[in-house]
This record gives C-alpha cells, sequence and structure tokens, in this order.
C-alpha cells in the first residue's frame, strides 16, 4: 500500500502527474464517446470550467505555471498496449468486446486538442473547443487536475508528521463510514468520486478500503485505470451531457421535446441489461417520464442525480406501476451529494420497494472538512460542462435550479417547452 503521506511530501512531477492515463476517466465517458463517434461524429462543441462555489478563488490558490504544465502532459498521453487490450478484450456489464474496433483504432490515434487558459477575477476561465468525440475526454480529466493542484497547494507547506497525522485522520474516517453502512444486507455499492477527488493515489486508497471493507458490497468504480489495476468493475452509463447537446441541436420546439428520447433511442441501439438506466432530470424528471415513450418503462431503472433523492425514486415508482411495470425488478442508482448518513437513510426507505443501489461520489473521495484548519480542504462544487454546439448554447434545467445553466432567455424557452413549473431549490454542496 501506497504511503501517501510521503509521496505527498515528496512530490516529483515524473512519479506523480495528475493524470496518469487517457483511461483515468470515468467508464461513462467512453461509453458516451463510442455513442457520440458513431452517430455524430463532426458535431463541434465546446466545454467550459465552471466554478458553482465562487468563495473559493482558484486561480489566487491554484499557480497557473502548474496547472498548464499539468494540462500539456494530459495532451501528450495516448493509450498504452495494456490499456487498449484491457479496453478491447476484457467483459463489461458481461459484454464482450464493448468498445468497437472502429472506435479503438480512433481512440488508440486520438491525442486532445488544446485548451484556452486565461485568469479573471480570482478564476480560471478554462475552455475546449472541437470535435464531440475528442473534446468531451476532457472533463473528468480537466476536474481532477484542478482539484488536485489546490490540494496540493493547501498542502505545500506542510510538514512530514503533519501530513502523516492528516491522511491518518482521513483514513479513519473513511474506514468509520464503511463500518456505518457494511451492515446493510442487500448493498450494492459503486466509486463515482473521480471527477473531484482529492487526489488520484487518495481515490485508489479509498476503493482498496471499500473492496476490503465491504466486499461483494463494493460492486466496483466509475475510474477506469483504478478498475484495471485493481481488477474491478468499471461502473458507469450515460450523463447529462448527451441530451444538452441533442437539445442545442434542435431546430425547432417540437424537435427539442423529442431530444431528449432520441438520445435514449440511439443508446438503445447500442446497450442492454445494465446499461439502459435512465437519468431523467436534465429537463425536469416529472415532466419527462410524463412524456416519456412506453419502450422507456422497460429499461433496468433510473439514476437519481438532483432534486430530493426520495421523492425523485418515488416519482419513478409511480411512473412504472402507471406504465404497467414491476419496480421490485428497477434498480434506481442514487447518485447526488451522498454520504453515510443519506446512504442509510435512502436504503432503509427503499429496500423491498425497488432494487437500491448507490453511486458515491465526492464525500467517499474528498471529504477531508474540518481536517485543516479554515477548512481548506473542504470539497467544493467545481463541473466543465458543454456549454455550446454547434454555435448554438446548451441549457440544463435539473431537478435542483441552483443547479440550472445556460443564457437566462434559453433557460425560459427550455421551461416552456418541456413544461416546467416551480421546483424547489436544494443547496449544491458538491
Amino acid at each position: 500500500m501506497v504511503d501517501i503521506a510521503t509521496r505527498v511530501y515528496n512530490h516529483k512531477w515524473k512519479i506523480d502527474p495528475i493524470i496518469r492515463s487517457l483511461i483515468d476517466t470515468d467508464f461513462y465517458k467512453l461509453l458516451m464517446c463510442q455513442s457520440v463517434f458513431r452517430s455524430k461524429p463532426d458535431t463541434q462543441v465546446t466545454f467550459s470550467l465552471i466554478n458553482r462555489s465562487k468563495d473559493i478563488r482558484l486561480a489566487d490558490i491554484v499557480d497557473e505555471g502548474q496547472l498548464r504544465e499539468q494540462l500539456d502532459h494530459i495532451r501528450s498521453l495516448s493509450l498504452s498496449r495494456g490499456e487498449s487490450t484491457w479496453l478491447r478484450g476484457n467483459t463489461f456489464y458481461g459484454k464482450r468486446q464493448m468498445f468497437t474496433p472502429a472506435f479503438m483504432e480512433w481512440f488508440e490515434g486520438m491525442r486532445l486538442p488544446d485548451y484556452h487558459l486565461e485568469k479573471r477575477d480570482g478564476q480560471f476561465e478554462l475552455t475546449f473547443e472541437g470535435s464531440w468525440p475528442e473534446v468531451m475526454l476532457w472533463e473528468i480529466p480537466a476536474l481532477a487536475v484542478l482539484m488536485e493542484l489546490r490540494s496540493r497547494a493547501v498542502m505545500a507547506d506542510m510538514g512530514r508528521f503533519e501530513l502523516q497525522v492528516l491522511y491518518a485522520r482521513a483514513m479513519t474516517r473513511v474506514w468509520e463510514k464503511v463500518e456505518q453502512i457494511r451492515d446493510l444486507d442487500k448493498l450494492r455499492l459503486a466509486d463515482f468520486g473521480t471527477r473531484r477527488r482529492h487526489s488520484f493515489l487518495w481515490q485508489d486508497w479509498c476503493v482498496q478500503a471499500m473492496m476490503e471493507g465491504l466486499g461483494e458490497k463494493f460492486v466496483g468504480t466509475s475510474n477506469c485505470l483504478i478498475a484495471k489495476n485493481r481488477d474491478v468493475e468499471a461502473i458507469g452509463t450515460n450523463a447529462h451531457e448527451l441530451p444538452m447537446v441533442y437539445s442545442a441541436l434542435a431546430e425547432t420546439d417540437d424537435q427539442l421535446r423529442q431530444a431528449p428520447y432520441e438520445v435514449l433511442a440511439d443508446w438503445h441501439e447500442e446497450h442492454d441489461g445494465n446499461l439502459r438506466i435512465i437519468l431523467p432530470d436534465t429537463y425536469g424528471t416529472e415532466g419527462f417520464l410524463e412524456f416519456a415513450p412506453d419502450w422507456l418503462a422497460g429499461w433496468t431503472g433510473i439514476r437519481i442525480d438532483s432534486g430530493d433523492p426520495a421523492e425523485g425514486a418515488e416519482t419513478a415508482i409511480r411512473w412504472w406501476r402507471e406504465r404497467g411495470e414491476d419496480p421490485t425488478k428497477k434498480l434506481v442508482i442514487f447518485s447526488d451529494g451522498l454520504d453515510v448518513a443519506k446512504v442509510r437513510e435512502l436504503y432503509k426507505r427503499f429496500d423491498g420497494r425497488v432494487r437500491v443501489s448507490f453511486g458515491w461520489g465526492t464525500l467517499l473521495t474528498n471529504d477531508f472538512r474540518g481536517l485543516v484548519d479554515g477548512d481548506a480542504l473542504a470539497p467544493f462544487s467545481l463541473v466543465c460542462k458543454a456549454v455550446s454546439a454547434n454555435g448554438r448554447p446548451t441549457v440544463k434545467l435539473s431537478d435542483n435550479p441552483n443547479k440550472a445553466m445556460g443564457p437566462a432567455d434559453e433557460i425560459e424557452r427550455y421551461k416552456r417547452v418541456f413544461g416546467v413549473g416551480a421546483q424547489k431549490a436544494q443547496k449544491v454542496v458538491v
């Protein structure tokens, strides 16, 4: 097991680059990338960094030169032979050759495109432009780099013993969380913490802790590199990015209204089983389910990623019943702002009513709250989103208006088209 505190104290660039591989990313990114590569390879997109936690002035904390060094390093990466073999030959979700020869040939020759970086009012303006399959692969590594550079900056002046104590306390916290949930008999929990992790080494340690502490109740990690190295399942399906871009490409209101279903129709052609998971909240869960085609009710489950998670699950259960489906056979994946108390609460409420699963993110891989004076290592809400497609702005409404994004006039148009009324605001923690 890596001595993380010593490695942090002795950080050397060549030993510990923040991103070590193009597959140090989330599995759903690769699944979506293959889908986009097949159906919309020429779409031109812009992705942009968005810091929702305005009080965290990243550009005052993180050195711009170090950020550029890390981003330039990522642009130099390509798939290794072993990584290519793992993607080509491994079984994912019970399916061999998940990734087609055409996609793999493209991916093996791909290098990430250039970036544009400026500092403005204490924040970094970081954007990526180009073809959708290439640009989309910047999202996860860009976030991971900024989160870890912030961690490194905060810890830069800590001594060897101070770091040892810090990580001992953080490890104890993680293990105490394990102890608080491992009594849940049918628990299914995965690591979803790549994008806002404290560091790569820390995420890797957390995965190992889950493997030992939870056994078969730990079902895998979203991080492809860690899944490969630790021989656990790579977990993930799809994300808001797909309906956001498809919707931006729509020419009329009617086409816009159908865009989220067009996304899943394309997905339906490629995937089955546990990869058929609906993410309904991009433009409001209630409206999405009300007008969803009947074939979607036959999908395996739903991921709840915004709004009140219990209300979202209850809405899904009612919808399945209305469509003649048995909710006890359906999978509900909770993935928004989870910690042990919320995991226990949701498990107790829905166990036996649906198949319950959890994607545990930031508060698994970056819970250093209260461990440093001033809470300087507390996690914060940083995202990197598609903001335009073929020159048109993207919009996300979410079930939580605090997560909405896009130009104000377009947000109002989308609310009208998708029939989104009053929404209950939820605090965005991570």
